[in-house]
């Protein structure tokens, strides 16, 4: 099984922009809450403070999933190796559970980061590899490259950003999708419809949006430093959104709101 796809790891906690005293409190309000996959990278500047958290944190290391990220700046035959050996130091961990490369190559050729990446598995650096922010496209040239599985193309995903694309290709590729801006840092607050529905079945606006987006398949990263907040947006498991739900909260993919735009950052490609 698709190691994103086990029941405790759907349901990720992001540490991105936390660091210090903010992200050590948060880590273990999210372990109390029940959280067990784990998401940070080399580019946040925090994997020290997050493997520190995790290992006082009381969970046994073979229950926790821990995802890292490799830098851009790293894609090079020179630096990747000793880039994932230096996060697994930071990281307190003799080996990643997910591996991903954080973004394409400003170029766009894909080829040589991804066979780095597999040089890292293969080496044993981590148990399973993946990416983030790949169009479609780079999914199915991801396929053609790699002959280890991807377990996961980790994307902005909301309902107020249309991903049919990623998802079609998600399908065609056995490449999953997994989500980051979850609740697109707030802006599904603007839009009344979420709350509405979530009256219906006794939750809240943000757990609706991340059940809906559960239902899509896809498994989710949330960030909050309350922790009420954490508690509530892990206990999205005992209820279901109706089909009718489902289809209203779709019309929102038309809103077409995008927190990553191209120019943002030098490796961020054009957006199917």
């Amino acid at each position: 099984m698709n190691i994103y796809f086990q029941k405790s790891f759907q349901r990720g906690f992001g540490t991105y922009p936390l660091k210090g005293d903010d992200l050590c409190a948060a880590v273990d309000a999210a372990l109390e809450a029940g959280y067990r996959a784990f998401d940070t990278a080399q580019m946040y500047g925090n994997e020290a403070e997050t493997g520190a958290a995790l290992a006082a944190g009381g969970v046994a290391r073979t229950e926790l999933c821990i995802t890292t990220k490799v830098h851009p700046d790293n894609y090079s035959a020179e630096k990747f190796i000793p880039s994932v050996e230096a996060s697994l130091e930071a990281l307190k961990l003799d080996r990643a559970d997910v591996l991903l490369l954080h973004w394409p190559p400003a170029d766009g050729d894909v080829a040589p980061s991804l066979r780095l990446l597999q040089e890292a598995h293969d080496k044993g650096l981590a148990g399973a590899v993946g990416v983030s922010n790949y169009t479609a496209r780079m999914m199915r040239d991801a396929k053609a490259v790699v002959d280890v599985p991807l377990v996961t193309n980790q994307v902005e995903f909301h309902p107020l950003l249309d991903q049919n694309k990623l998802l079609a290709a998600a399908t065609e590729t056995g490449i999953p999708l997994s989500s980051y801006a979850s609740v697109a840092r707030g802006e599904v607050f603007k839009h009344g419809l979420f709350a509405e529905i979530g009256e219906g079945y006794g939750k809240s606006a943000a757990q609706v949006v991340l059940r809906w987006i559960l239902q899509k398949g896809v498994p989710l990263n949330t960030m909050s430093t309350k922790p009420a907040n954490i508690r509530a947006n892990f206990e999205i498991m005992d209820f279901t959104l109706s089909s009718i739900d489902m289809a209203r909260i779709d019309t929102l993919n038309a809103t077409g709101y995008r927190i990553i735009k191209p120019g943002l950052l030098p490796w961020v490609p054009e957006w199917d």
